[in-house]
């Protein structure tokens, strides 16, 4: 059995500013920062075995926090990087919808396999993002024991709460996901459970959700 420390990264700037961060590498915010330290002081106690992060800084820098206090080095996987949103990238939900009305309104109907236009990087589908999410996860858990913080974002949780609760990947989303906030899942080598979610006690007051729903 091992149990599973899901872990949103701490707030941006581009979190508060609503804007797409996708693959583009944003650093935490002054917030963000104090919010990771109190997550690394309150998980210090956890007796966590392991800790994984995206390879993007936000991740990155919220996992140090974690590992530092636990006493454990960070493992990098890319495949738990936020979903690559192509063009979109870099701009708020109203500039996309006027630039690129069509994909917009793919975006907002959550068609599972429509495209948007490529940015810098050619974006992912919906159901690319969500198996990468999945299998990503399943691949560390298959080499792992104990207790596992994983540290990732706010695309990726949704669809791992979509997974493990094994309801469609395309519903819209009816729960909360909050900068530097705890879910706990526990895997039995066959399927995820969850145990809680969207823990914030650690921060003070409560943390941001902007993800898109």
């Amino acid at each position: 059995m091992t149990d599973i420390l899901l872990i949103r990264h701490g707030e941006t700037d581009w979190n508060v500013d609503q804007r797409l961060q996708g693959h583009i590498d944003i650093g935490l915010n002054a917030e963000g920062r104090r919010q990771v330290l109190a997550l690394g002081v309150a998980l210090a106690g956890e007796g966590i075995d392991a800790v994984f992060a995206s390879d993007l800084q936000r991740a990155r820098d919220t996992a140090q926090a974690i590992a530092t206090a636990a006493g454990l080095p960070v493992e990098i996987d890319a495949g738990l990087r936020e979903r690559c949103y192509g063009a979109f990238e870099g701009l708020r939900h109203v500039e996309i919808e006027q630039r690129y009305p069509e994909a917009y309104r793919q975006w907002r109907a959550r068609e599972p396999d429509a495209r948007f236009p490529a940015g810098e990087r050619p974006a992912e589908t919906m159901r690319e993002f969500y198996q990468r999410s999945v299998q990503s996860v399943q691949r560390i858990l298959a080499g792992a024991q104990g207790k596992v913080a994983i540290v990732t974002h706010g695309g990726v949780l949704e669809y791992l709460h979509h997974w493990a609760s094994g309801s469609d990947f395309v519903l819209p989303r009816s729960f909360d996901i909050f900068n530097a906030s705890v879910n706990r899942l526990q895997w039995d080598g066959q399927r995820a459970r969850i145990r809680s979610w969207g823990e914030i006690g650690h921060l003070q007051r409560e943390a941001l959700d902007e993800v898109d729903r």
